[in-house]
């Protein structure tokens, strides 16, 4: 089953339920991916990296969105927009924990043989790498990260 047929079902789950957070939810998700699929010169399946891909974008417009929101005083708006991103997450793989994410740098420098902020690219490059098979990965994170192993 591929993570859209999951999302799909769930839908269906969610309607069935008459759980009116999760049906939009879910079909605002579904909606990105489809025009994720649709978008470019031809329409095409993507695959489950894809569909995470979208939807890790999904959830950092809705976390984005919630900070706006509670900056202007919103804040049943931006509860509502860190509910749905938080839903959303639920399809995504693990996030890597930062003991996890020092010790990918830490690779990530030794492999490179990186020694100044000028082999930045290199490392984050391999970082992201390694980090595709292990769990999700926050690129400011990431970013930072590899910024105080190389200063």
């Amino acid at each position: 089953m591929t993570l859209l047929d999951r999302l799909d079902t769930d839908l269906h789950t969610a309607m069935k339920a008459r759980d009116t957070f999760a049906t939009g939810t879910l079909r605002q998700a579904i909606a990105a991916v489809r025009g994720a699929a649709k978008s470019g010169p031809v329409a095409r399946e993507l695959d489950d990296d894809e569909i995470v891909a979208v939807l890790t974008a999904e959830v950092k417009k809705r976390r984005e969105s919630a900070e706006i929101y509670a900056g202007a005083g919103a804040t049943d708006r931006a509860a509502n927009e860190t509910a749905e991103a938080d839903f959303i997450e639920g399809y995504l793989p693990a996030a890597l924990s930062d003991a996890d994410l020092d010790a990918l740098v830490a690779e990530a420098v030794a492999a490179t043989g990186a020694t100044s902020m000028k082999d930045m690219g290199a490392v984050m490059k391999a970082a992201q790498a390694a980090a595709a098979g292990r769990g999700r990965v926050d690129g400011k994170a990431l970013s930072g990260k590899v910024r105080a192993a190389l200063s």
